[in-house]
């Protein structure tokens, strides 16, 4: 990389996160954006603050930002900026959130940071060098059996009828040693990055979502697909990454659930006959 990014992000996000974590302590009112999808001023005032530290740090570089904040103008450098994510965890007082930031050059991710206010960690990687965590090292796990390995996903907050991921979490947990749900695409990532989760997946994620989690978990070693096994793009609706160890058999997995395989649920009726209060 010819510039320091990684330095200048980091005092970003962590300006951000001491931020967030006033208004977290505030407990701030929540607003809508539609039906369900929240935001909150500390949603916005993270952009902005963000925002202001890129275009005097980095004037020439375009900025994609959940919250509105649009600068293309045909720049090498790109930025993508979630302020928070995992805003409907914040707003309900559950401390599983982050900031987000991830740079690509020339349509390449070159570099990305992580921040967990509530647990002052700091994830962060640069293209070819690696992975870390607080500034030490971090690989994927050496899981290699999907029955042992513990994974995350995540469901939408909008049109969720019209998502099939309830199938795939039926499926997945009955095959892994269990499926998480943590409300946070990002530090799930950052999760598989660190060996802490063996696989994550998810449909549907925005390019903020994934920009700086998915170049954590590659150069941790892991492996980042749609759920194909072809390669993972910034648009892309499908996300399936993994320690690489695991990622054959979950390709394989999911292959046989889009081919319609489905295990029957317990029944609720045989439950309701046969319990006992």
């Amino acid at each position: 990389m010819t510039i320091d990014l990684l330095t200048p992000m980091q005092a970003m996000a962590r300006e951000a996160g001491a931020l967030l974590m006033r208004y977290f302590r505030e407990h701030v009112e929540i607003e809508y954006k539609g039906d369900v999808d929240l935001v909150t001023v500390a949603d916005r005032e993270s952009e902005k603050l963000i925002l202001e530290r890129i275009r005097k740090q980095f004037p020439t570089h375009d900025v994609i930002g959940e919250e509105g904040a649009r600068i293309e103008t045909g720049s090498d450098y790109k930025w993508y900026v979630d302020p928070l994510d995992g805003t409907t965890n914040f707003a309900h007082g559950y401390p599983v959130f982050c900031v987000s930031l991830g740079v690509e050059h020339l349509g390449e991710r070159i570099a990305a940071t992580v921040y967990d206010p509530t647990r002052d960690e700091m994830f962060t990687a640069e293209k070819g060098s690696g992975a870390r965590l607080n500034d030490k090292t971090i690989n994927v796990s050496a899981t290699a059996n999907l029955a042992q390995s513990l994974i995350a996903t995540g469901f939408p907050s909008k049109k969720r009828h019209k998502n099939p991921n309830i199938h795939f979490y039926h499926q997945l947990t009955l095959r892994s040693h269990g499926v998480r749900r943590a409300g946070s695409a990002a530090l799930d990532l950052c999760n598989v990055a660190s060996g802490r989760f063996d696989g994550f997946w998810e449909f549907n994620l925005n390019p903020w979502d994934t920009a700086a989690g998915v170049l954590l978990v590659q150069e941790a070693g892991g492996k980042v697909t749609n759920f194909s096994g072809g390669n993972f793009e910034i648009a892309s609706h499908e996300t399936l990454a993994s320690n690489n160890l695991i990622h054959a058999t979950l390709l394989k997995e999911f292959q046989e659930i889009l081919n319609g395989r489905q295990d029957d649920l317990p029944s609720v009726a045989g439950y309701s006959k046969d319990r006992t209060l």
